[in-house]
């Protein structure tokens, strides 16, 4: 069994889609990051960083004791090497696989996470930053549908690769981004992932939590660091 402390982002889709990918066998814990529950000591002795998700392995490979893993990326290879599915074996198709992973990691995933926070959250419209980070995400869109041209995944079979990215892309609209116009394979790649039943699966953990709205100044605090009105 996997204890996956989750909420429903981006991020945290990544992680219940892989499981549900994977057939791993897992129990999900929420952590409210609106309320800053990432924040807790006993989250912090799981994920040093305070972010979400992260998982715990009781069941470990090899037995011994339980494993924790933070970071989507660590957490993906782990689960890919545990089930022995997602992640070639081979040195070129494990290459393959990992260099775009890490490319959502640093790039596309905080990238646009910049452009959706100073667009949407941002208590002041800063036209500087909005446009350098629209303008990124922009660039990033066409890596990857540049990627995709005459692929139907990101790296020959479907893999953690295509999990890490998905779940990012789904955010296309708020992102103000034109997948119709702009990115024509992303489109294209992007539908027939959300036609994956175990990718559904995973996207609908939950649902019941809501999503999140515009941050109060406490869930502020908590998500961005921003002091309240008046501190």
């Amino acid at each position: 069994m996997i204890d996956l402390y989750y909420w429903p982002t981006p991020n945290g889709w990544k992680i219940s889609i892989a499981l549900e990918e994977m057939e791993l066998p897992y129990e999900v814990h929420p952590v409210n990051i609106g309320r800053g529950e990432q924040l807790a000591p006993s989250f912090l002795e799981v994920s040093p960083n305070g972010r979400i998700p992260a998982i715990v392995d009781r069941a470990p490979a090899g037995g011994g004791d339980p494993i924790a893993v933070f970071e989507t990326g660590a957490i993906l290879l782990y689960l890919a090497d545990k089930c022995g599915r997602f992640l070639p074996s081979d040195v070129r198709g494990r290459t393959d696989v990992t260099q775009w992973l890490m490319w959502q990691m640093s790039g596309l995933g905080p990238m646009l996470g910049q452009n959706g926070h100073f667009a949407l959250y941002a208590p002041d419209r800063i036209p500087y930053a909005m446009d350098r980070y629209r303008r990124e995400a922009e660039r990033l869109y066409g890596v990857l549908d540049r990627r995709l041209e005459g692929r139907e995944h990101v790296c020959g079979e479907y893999s953690i690769a295509d999990m890490a990215c998905w779940p990012w892309v789904i955010t296309y609209r708020s992102q103000g981004i034109d997948l119709d116009g702009r990115f024509p394979n992303v489109r294209r790649w992007y539908d027939h992932l959300k036609e994956r039943p175990a990718l559904r699966r995973g996207y609908e953990v939950g649902r019941e939590l809501g999503k999140p709205g515009t941050p109060d100044p406490k869930a502020r605090e908590s998500l961005f660091g921003a002091k309240p009105t008046g501190a």
